[in-house]
């Protein structure tokens, strides 16, 4: 094969992928509230996508991309629910909603339990928040099955987000590459140079990659449409409590007022005796007495003085 023929094939396949690639490629938003699912590793072992369990029409099949003008197809709904209640025991509860999750065939996303401390007294209790996640079919069952026996449900939202016109494109994006990809391959066989296989080569790298990036966002939807997201915050019932105050009583309040006057003065009056009977005498006597002996003295040095004969020289 001539190694013009070649590049030019190269060249006209990767404006296609371009093309493609702007034209079909939708941004992988998870929605509002939603949960990253857990793939499982199929995307990075090459598994086929998984068909989403909501769709009874090809979606993926050859003339299913979806329009306005095509056949009418099962909408594919993300569905994620969120709660809030008040229980007696949130640790337990974490516990008891993991087994329903598991036993519904479900599983853990998150758990927490922590210790936080409500009231003036600063009581502290449990508080958790644990998000699950449950067949989409059974997710009223799942939310019903949380609310038993709580004392109080604080809030409750259940939102749904329809992607089918992104998995459509998806798949239909999906098609166009793996064809991209066969037509790379049957190049490779007639290259016969080695700058065409490794321009080849590259071409095929870049197609397998946004394959198996194609394929991971087509899981994505298909297991979230499958396995709805629950996000449960429970709250002890020591928060939900009221605060208690005792009765006012306004008599009661004038009365300690008066009390505390009357023991006010009473402080006063004691201060006062103590101040002019005992600190104040002391006081009188312990600057006084030192400055009457100073005066004394030196009166005694000038009558010596004054009384002190004169001689004749």
């Amino acid at each position: 094969m001539k190694k013009f023929p070649i590049f030019a094939t190269i060249a006209g396949l990767a404006l296609l992928l371009g093309a493609c690639g702007q034209a079909f490629a939708p941004t992988l938003a998870y929605p509002r509230g939603a949960v990253e699912p857990s793939f499982g590793g199929a995307a990075d072992q090459g598994v086929a996508p998984m068909e989403a369990p909501s769709v009874s029409g090809e979606v993926g099949g050859p003339n299913s991309a979806y329009s306005p003008g095509s056949a009418p197809v099962e909408r594919i709904v993300i569905q994620t629910g969120s709660l809030t209640i008040v229980v007696a025991d949130p640790a337990a509860r974490v516990t008891q909603i993991r087994a329903m999750a598991e036993g519904m065939g479900g599983y853990v996303v998150s758990s927490y339990v922590y210790k936080t401390a409500y009231g003036i007294q600063g009581l502290t209790a449990d508080q958790a928040t644990i998000t699950v996640r449950v067949p989409a079919d059974r997710l009223d069952e799942a939310l019903a099955k949380i609310k038993e026996g709580a004392s109080e449900v604080r809030s409750e939202n259940v939102s749904g987000e329809d992607v089918t016109q992104q998995y459509t494109d998806l798949q239909s994006r999906l098609r166009n590459l793996e064809a991209a990809e066969a037509q790379l391959q049957e190049i490779m066989k007639g290259a016969t140079k080695t700058e065409d296989v490794l321009a080849v080569y590259n071409q095929l790298v870049q197609v397998r990659g946004e394959i198996e990036s194609v394929k991971g966002q087509i899981q994505y939807y298909s297991e979230s449409a499958a396995m709805s997201a629950v996000t449960v915050e429970l709250i002890p019932d020591e928060a939900a409590q009221p605060i208690e105050t005792g009765a006012w009583d306004p008599n009661g309040v004038v009365k300690n007022a008066i009390e505390a006057l009357i023991r006010a003065l009473q402080w006063l009056a004691g201060a006062a005796i103590w101040i002019v009977l005992y600190i104040l005498p002391v006081a009188l006597l312990a600057i006084g007495l030192p400055v009457l002996i100073l005066v004394l003295i030196i009166r005694a040095i000038r009558r010596s003085r004054v009384s002190k004969p004169k001689t004749d020289a």
